[in-house]
């Protein structure tokens, strides 16, 4: 990297990537290269932010699924279930409770609508 890391005289692919926090000004002399895909740790809101599409998104964490213990809890959204109707006996009280968690995973996007 040599003497001149950091600085706007390095060359093009020497100089650091800097995201966000440049103006556009700076940005268009070549100190400032944020390229899609990048993605960085924002200490300000402790939450990642990646460059997609030519823009910076803050706070979306994207991925195929999600683990923990090394059990999956989430992954691709489930087809849609429909709300209870018809049968020989009715029960309003459980038909609207499963209304309401259906509704839950559809808000959360775990199912389709």
């Amino acid at each position: 990297m040599g003497w001149w890391f950091g600085r706007k005289s390095a060359p093009a692919d020497a100089r650091p990537f800097v995201p966000a926090w440049l103006s556009n000004a700076e940005a268009e002399e070549g100190f400032a290269r944020s390229i899609d895909g990048m993605t960085v740790h924002v200490r300000a809101s402790a939450q990642p932010a990646t460059h997609l599409q030519g823009a910076w998104e803050f706070g979306i964490l994207r991925g195929s699924s999600l683990t923990l213990g090394g059990q999956q809890v989430v992954g691709s959204r489930g087809a849609a279930i429909a709300s209870p109707s018809g049968g020989s006996t009715v029960d309003s009280q459980a038909r609207a409770a499963l209304g309401l968690v259906l509704d839950a995973l559809r808000q959360h996007g775990l199912i389709e609508n």
